[in-house]
This record gives C-alpha cells, sequence and structure tokens, in this order.
C-alpha cells in the first residue's frame, strides 16, 4: 500500500531545484520499488474515502415479496440508509417488482381479453406502480444530490490545495527567516486539515507538494537547529507508525489489519514530513518490510479462502436440495403453513451462514436457491391468495352482526334484545379470520354495540321502579298480616294466595320474599287435613303461577323438562319391576319378597300419577 510516485513534471520545476527534485526522485523511486499494485489501491482508497461511517444494508432475499411488501422495503431503505449504500439493494428490488408487476400486468390483460376486450383498448393503472416511480424517482434526486455534493466537495478541497502549494512556493521564493518555519507549520496543519480531491488529481497535487517541502527542508540548511529538530520530529512519529505496522502483522483479522494499513500509509505520507537523509532509507525499508508481511499474510488468507470455497459450495447444494424436496402437500391451515415457513426459514438462514462467496462462484448456485424458494413460496401464497378470499367473505358476515348489534343496543325489548345478542355472538366467535388490518376495528365496533346494550341491560335488572318498591312494602306487610288471619280451609289458603298475586309482581331483586311466602303457603297446606296428592298439587300450582304471573317462560319450561324427565325415570323404574316380578311367577303371592316387590310398584305407579297431573297442568298453560 505505498504510493506511485512519479518525477515532478518541469512545468513545476524552479529555478536552482534541480536537487531537490533529485533528491525526491531517489526517495520516491526507492518507496515505489516495494509494491506497485498495493500503491494504486491505496491511491484509490484515500480518493474515494467516505467522510461518514456508512450504515450498509444487510443482504435480503427480496424474491420471497410480493409488491406491497417491496415498495415497503424501499421506503425502509431510503429513510433508514445513506443513499450512497443502498444502490444493491435498490436494484435488486427494481429487478423483482418489474418482474412481479409485469406478472400482474400479463394476468389483468389475459382477462381483459378474455371478456371481450380489444388488445388496443387495454389499460390498467395500479397505486402500487405509481407508489413505486414516486419512490424511485426520490432515489435518483437523491442519489444525483449526493454525488453532485461530493464532485463540489471533491474540487473545493482541490482548490484548497492548490492554494495551499501556491501559499507554499511563496513561502520558498520570499524565505524570511524570521517567519518561515512558522509560516511552514502553519502551511502543514492546513494541507493536513483539507479532505480528499477528485481521484484524478490526487498523485498530481500530492507529488507537487511533496517537491515543494523538499525544497523548503534544503532551503533550512540556512538553520540547521530547526531542520534537525524538525527531521528528529518526524523520525520519531515514523518509528511510531512502524511500530504500529509491525503489529498489525500479528492481527488475526487480516481485513482489519489492510485497512489500519491504509491509514498508516496515509499519514506517513501526508501527515509527516521527511527525515534527515541518513535515516531516510533506513526507515522506510522498515515500513516497507512490515507493509510486505501484512500483504503477504492477507494474500494467504485469501488463497486459504478460495480451498474452502468448495465446501462452502456443497453445504449450500445441500441445503437448496432440503428445499426442493421440501413437501407442502399436507398443508390445509394457517397453522401448517406458520410451521412450514419457519422450517424454510431456518433452512435459508442455514444457506446464508455456510458461508460466503465470490460473485462468479456464487451467482449459479443463488440460481439454484432462487428457484428451490420459488417452488415454496408459490405454494403459499396460493395457499394465503385463498385465505384472503375466505377471509374477506368473514370480513362481510362480520359487518353484517356488527350492523345487528349496533340496530338493537338501544332496545327495551329486553328479551327478545337479549336472545338475539346472545345469538350474534355465537355466531362471531364461529366465523373465522378476517383481514389483520380490519380485525381490530371491527372487534371494538361489536364489542363496544354489545357492551352498551348489555351495561344497559344490568342496569334495568339492578333499578327498582316506586312502583315496585309501593309493591314490596304492600308484600312485607301482608305477610305480618298472614299471621292473624284464619287458615283453616283450602279456600282460605286459596284466597290468601290471590291476595297475594292481587298486589303485584316483585322483581328479580325481592325473590327472597316470594320464596319466603311460599314457605308460609306450604305451611299452611301441611296443617290442612287434605290428601297428601292434593296438597302436592297445590303446592306445585302455586309456584308454576307465580311464573306465569311473572311471565317468566324460561322457569316454566324448565319445570316442564324436569316433570317429563321425572315421568320418564319412573316409567323406567316401573318397567323393571314388573319385569322382576316374572321371574316369581311361581312363587306364592304372600312371599316377602314379591310383596316387596308389588309395594314398590305399587308407590312408583302413585309417584307418576301425581306427576302426571302436574303435567297436564303446565300442559294447559301458554307460554
Amino acid at each position: 500500500m505505498l504510493d506511485n510516485q512519479e518525477e515532478i513534471p518541469q512545468s513545476e520545476g524552479v529555478n536552482n531545484g534541480e536537487d531537490s527534485a533529485k533528491k525526491v526522485k531517489s526517495t520516491v523511486s526507492k518507496e515505489t520499488d516495494s509494491d506497485t499494485k498495493a500503491q494504486d489501491a491505496t491511491l484509490n482508497d484515500i480518493a474515494e474515502k467516505k467522510t461518514t461511517d456508512d450504515k450498509v444494508p444487510e443482504e435480503v432475499d427480496y424474491s420471497t415479496k410480493n409488491l406491497e411488501e417491496l415498495i415497503d422495503s424501499l421506503k425502509e431503505l431510503l429513510s433508514q440508509h445513506p443513499i450512497q449504500t443502498i444502490k444493491s439493494g435498490v436494484d435488486a428490488i427494481k429487478s423483482e417488482f418489474n418482474k412481479k408487476f409485469g406478472a400482474l400486468l400479463a394476468e389483468k390483460k389475459a382477462e381483459f381479453l378474455e371478456a371481450g376486450g380489444n388488445s388496443i383498448d387495454f389499460n390498467f393503472s395500479s397505486p402500487f406502480k405509481t407508489t413505486y416511480n414516486t419512490l424511485l424517482s426520490e432515489y435518483k434526486k437523491k442519489r444525483d444530490a449526493y454525488y453532485q455534493e461530493i464532485d463540489a466537495k471533491l474540487n473545493q478541497n482541490l482548490d484548497k490545495r492548490n492554494e495551499i502549494i501556491n501559499r507554499l512556493k511563496a513561502l520558498i521564493e520570499e524565505a524570511d527567516a524570521k517567519t518561515m518555519y512558522k509560516d511552514f507549520k502553519d502551511i502543514q496543519e492546513k494541507w493536513r486539515a483539507i479532505g480528499p480531491v477528485p481521484k484524478s488529481y490526487y498523485n498530481d497535487t500530492w507529488k507537487i507538494y511533496h517537491h515543494h517541502v523538499e525544497r523548503f527542508y534544503d532551503l533550512l540548511n540556512l538553520s540547521n537547529d530547526l531542520r534537525d529538530l524538525d527531521f528528529k520530529y518526524n523520525l520519531e512519529e515514523k518509528l511510531k507508525i512502524i511500530q504500529k505496522a509491525e503489529a498489525l502483522i500479528h492481527e488475526p483479522d487480516v481485513n482489519y489489519a489492510a485497512k489500519e494499513l491504509q491509514e498508516l500509509h496515509k499519514s506517513w505520507k501526508e501527515d509527516i514530513g521527511p527525515v534527515s537523509k541518513e535515516m531516510r532509507e533506513e526507515v522506510w525499508q522498515k515500513f516497507s518490510d512490515a507493509t510486505k508481511k501484512i500483504h503477504d499474510k492477507r494474500h494467504e488468507y485469501f488463497k486459504e479462502m478460495r480451498s474452502k470455497f468448495q465446501e462452502i459450495i456443497d453445504k449450500k447444494l445441500e441445503i437448496i436440495a432440503q428445499l426442493e424436496a421440501y413437501d407442502t402437500s399436507g398443508n390445509s391451515t394457517h397453522k401448517d403453513w406458520q410451521k412450514s415457513i419457519k422450517e424454510v426459514e431456518k433452512l435459508r438462514q442455514a444457506y446464508f451462514n455456510a458461508g460466503k462467496l465470490p460473485y462468479n462462484k456464487s451467482e449459479e448456485v443463488w440460481q439454484k436457491f432462487k428457484k428451490a424458494t420459488k417452488k415454496f413460496n408459490a405454494s403459499k401464497n396460493t395457499f394465503y391468495k385463498k385465505e384472503k378470499n375466505e377471509q374477506q367473505e368473514n370480513l362481510q358476515k362480520k359487518l353484517a352482526l356488527i350492523e345487528i348489534a349496533e340496530s338493537l343496543k338501544e332496545s327495551t325489548d329486553w328479551k327478545s334484545a337479549t336472545n338475539t345478542y346472545k345469538k350474534i355472538q355465537a355466531d362471531w366467535k364461529n366465523i373465522g379470520h378476517v383481514p389483520r388490518k380490519f380485525s381490530d376495528d371491527i372487534w371494538k365496533k361489536f364489542k363496544s354495540a354489545c357492551n352498551h346494550y348489555f351495561d344497559r341491560l344490568t342496569q334495568e335488572k339492578q333499578s327498582i321502579s316506586k312502583e315496585q318498591e309501593k309493591i314490596i312494602i304492600a308484600k312485607k306487610e301482608y305477610l305480618e298480616t298472614l299471621k292473624s288471619l284464619k287458615k283453616d280451609s283450602k279456600e282460605a289458603v286459596l284466597e290468601i294466595i290471590d291476595t297475594w298475586r292481587s298486589l303485584g309482581g316483585l322483581p328479580k331483586s325481592a325473590k327472597a320474599l316470594k320464596s319466603q311466602f311460599n314457605k308460609e303457603v306450604d305451611k299452611m297446606l301441611e296443617d290442612l287435613s287434605l290428601e297428601k296428592t292434593a296438597i302436592q298439587m297445590l303446592k306445585f300450582t302455586n309456584v308454576i303461577d307465580s311464573y306465569k304471573a311473572d311471565n317468566d317462560t324460561d322457569k316454566l319450561f324448565g319445570e316442564q323438562q324436569f316433570i317429563r324427565k321425572k315421568m320418564d325415570e319412573i316409567s323406567k323404574e316401573i318397567q323393571q319391576l314388573e319385569n322382576n316380578l316374572g321371574f316369581f311367577s311361581n312363587a306364592k303371592k304372600d312371599n316377602p319378597l314379591v310383596k316387596n316387590v308389588r309395594n314398590q310398584v305399587e308407590q312408583y305407579k302413585n309417584e307418576l300419577s301425581l306427576w302426571k297431573l302436574k303435567n297436564e297442568y303446565i300442559k294447559k298453560l301458554e307460554f
């Protein structure tokens, strides 16, 4: 990484400067002999060196992305990365977008022609294409502006360097012993502070500047103390650079070592002046030897890497074979595909982690990899396209349920509305997924309508009107008067029941009061001299009539179901016992076992008669 320096052009020579030019040429030629190729690389690196630490985007496989995702990727590149770092990413996105949009355009045109359209009349526009074109235009403007800015900056730096060279020439020509050394140091500092110049001018400006620096030091013979002091300082600084270069020989990261060596060469050339003539060749040789060792080590590293390329290719081909053989025929649900996507992603990561290859060796393998993943992506896209259609249908179904929910949220027909809400909530759960971008919004709307209604329903149930409060007070007072009323006949008890009901219906919040009255009625009936069946029926009719009075159809329906169940259970018990009696056909009638079974049958028949009476009573009611 040395500088390919040449003899200063004659046009830049000055009177009495031949000896200085010879010194420069002699020193330069020794440096040049070290490594010409490395010198060119250093010059290129210095001329093109970026002034900021650029954040380079990671490599992405854009072939797996659809049009919308490609646009999002382009937006991300433009917003999150320096414009000078995204060219390869933008080119990859352009390639994939043009391919996919071309396929979409062909599909739309085929549909147009199939529908009877004329090819010349076909026209298709897409918001994707519009957005893409806008972003691409933005990229080109930013890119052009960036390079225009770089060119302007490089030319400004060139002007500054030429100005410094002219100042140095003037300093030498004027040769004011009192101020020249101080002015020279100022010129050096300003030269070092100037950034890069256009690549085509870099060599010439540096060589001309270096030539005049040598002229200045020749002039310093008039002041040996100042010259020797400067030579000593420069020697110390160059020995430090040599020490750093020798340390880089042992650096395990050869790329890092090469980059640091470039910086050392730049500092050697631009930041530090010459040393004494007798030391010049010695220090340069030390630096050159260290440079050569670093280059040799780097060349050996890349030679070893080339031997590993085939191993990397074999690993990548093995992964590609797994991708080609990957079976998705059994995937029928979103869960199945999510599992497959994760498994394929692991294979993709394994492909990238297998190692990097130079372009001439990677392109063929890369194309095979893209082809293998394309097969998987085609199957995945077919599934999700169908899934997307189903989700659109589900969206329409849920929107219809939202419309019902919102239309009933102010309803006062509590029973009907509540049943409807319960049904649509169950229907909502049974409907499948909708597009993700609508999911949260429609759920919030549906939930809001349902919550609004049920909050009102809760308030309705918890609130007690003034009329209901009057009924509660009246029934509490009536319960107190029961102690003094006559309850010695069936008619008296029935009259008490009628009076209680005439006072009005109780809210559900006062069910304890109703339970208390029923207990009192049961006690009154137990005290009467009536048959057990009659008492049971009176108790039953009292409860059922109270349900009917309250229009509590749920309780009435529940009682009816319970009665039918009991009748069925008792009928089965009777049938079983009568079947058992068949085994004792030869037994005597007074046989204890037979008598016991017959008694059980009789008891069950009596019970069945009571349940039938209850069933007949409840069947007569309309609910």
